[in-house]
C-alpha cells in the first residue's frame, strides 16, 4: 500500500477519486437543499427536500411530472390521468368535484399537485398536507409549470421537455402544405358548445400551424359560444371529438358551413382528444394530430 502511494500515477488516481467523491457529495447536498417555490396562487411553498411521495390531481400535471422523469414519485392520481401507461395502476382519487380526501390522507403525500381553482386546497392544507397549485391555459403557462415542477421535484429536465414540444410543433407546421395554410378552422372542446379561443394553448397551436382560428382573442381562452356564431364565421375545417359529430348535424344552419357541406370535419377519438385538450408535454403530439387531419381533409376535397 505504502509503495503504491509512492507511485506518482497511483497518487494521482487516489487524488482523482477523492475529488470525484467530494464533488458527488457536494452535488447531492445541493440536490437535497431546501427550496421555496411560489405556485400559481402566489403562495410560496417550502420543501426541505424533493418530495418522494406525490399526488397529482390533474392529467396535464401528471403527464408533466412523468415527462420530467418523476413518474416513480407518484402515489396517486385523479380519475382522468391515464398517461403514460405506467401510472394506470395507481390509486384513482376522484375528479374535480369528488376528490377522495380521506384516501389522499392515507397515502401520506409530501405534496399534492393540483389546479389553482381546486376546491380541496383549503381542506388539504387544514389537514397539514402541502399543496402546490398550477394554472395552465396557454403554452407559456405550461413552460412556466415545467420550470416550477423542476424546482419542486428536484429535476432539471424542463428545458429538454419544452424544446421537444417546440420541435414537434415545428415539424407539424412543416408537414402541412402551403396550400393548407391560412384556412379558417373551428375547434370545439365540448358540445355545450365550448370552443378553443385564440389565446388558449389549442389556439396557439393552431396559430403555429398557420391556421386561422374563427374564435377571436376577445372571447377568452375557452368561451361558450352561440352555434350561430360558427354559421356566420363559415370555417373551412371543424375539429371535434367523435362524441360530438352526431350533435352538430342537428344544429340549425350548420349544413351550410363549408366544413360541414364538404365533409371537412376532423373527428378525434377519445385517446386523441386526451392529447389535444391537455396543456402538457404532449402538445407537440397534438400539433401533429391536427396537422395530419387538416391535410387529409383538405386533400380529399380537391
Amino acid at each position: 500500500m505504502l509503495r503504491d502511494l509512492g507511485n506518482p500515477l497511483t497518487c494521482f488516481r487516489y487524488l482523482a477519486v477523492g475529488v470525484a467523491l467530494f464533488l458527488l457529495g457536494f452535488s447531492l447536498a445541493i440536490f437535497a437543499a431546501p427550496v421555496s417555490v411560489a405556485d400559481d396562487r402566489g403562495v410560496t411553498v417550502a420543501f426541505d427536500k424533493p418530495p418522494q411521495r406525490v399526488v397529482s390531481l390533474l392529467p396535464s400535471i401528471t403527464e408533466s411530472v412523468c415527462a420530467l422523469g418523476k413518474c416513480s414519485a407518484l402515489v396517486g392520481v385523479d380519475r382522468f390521468s391515464n398517461w403514460p401507461k405506467s401510472i394506470q395502476g395507481l390509486p384513482k382519487l376522484g375528479g374535480m368535484g369528488d376528490i377522495n380526501i380521506e384516501r389522499i390522507v392515507q397515502l401520506k403525500p409530501d405534496v399534492v399537485l393540483l389546479e389553482k381553482s381546486s376546491p380541496v386546497i383549503a381542506r388539504l392544507n387544514g389537514l397539514g398536507i402541502k399543496t402546490f397549485a398550477l394554472d395552465i391555459k396557454s403554452m407559456g403557462d405550461e413552460e412556466r409549470a415545467l420550470q416550477k415542477l423542476d424546482l419542486v421535484l428536484g429535476t432539471s429536465e424542463s428545458t429538454r421537455v419544452w424544446n421537444q414540444i417546440q420541435q414537434e410543433i415545428m415539424r407539424a407546421s412543416k408537414q402541412l402544405p402551403t396550400r393548407e395554410k391560412n384556412i379558417s378552422v373551428y375547434f370545439e372542446v365540448n358540445p355545450a358548445p365550448f370552443a378553443a379561443g385564440s389565446i388558449s394553448f389549442i389556439g396557439e397551436i393552431l396559430s403555429r400551424l398557420d391556421l386561422v382560428n374563427i374564435i377571436p382573442k376577445s372571447l377568452g381562452p375557452f368561451p361558450k359560444i352561440n352555434p350561430e356564431f360558427v354559421v356566420q364565421a363559415k370555417p373551412e375545417v371543424i375539429l371535434l371529438t367523435e362524441s360530438t359529430i352526431a350533435d352538430i348535424q342537428k344544429r340549425p344552419g350548420w349544413s351550410s358551413i363549408p366544413a360541414v357541406s364538404k365533409n371537412q370535419i376532423c373527428v378525434f377519438t377519445g385517446n386523441q382528444n386526451d392529447v389535444l385538450v391537455r396543456p402538457g408535454p404532449r402538445m407537440g403530439e397534438a400539433a401533429l394530430i391536427i396537422s395530419q387531419c387538416v391535410q387529409e381533409k383538405m386533400s380529399s376535397s380537391r
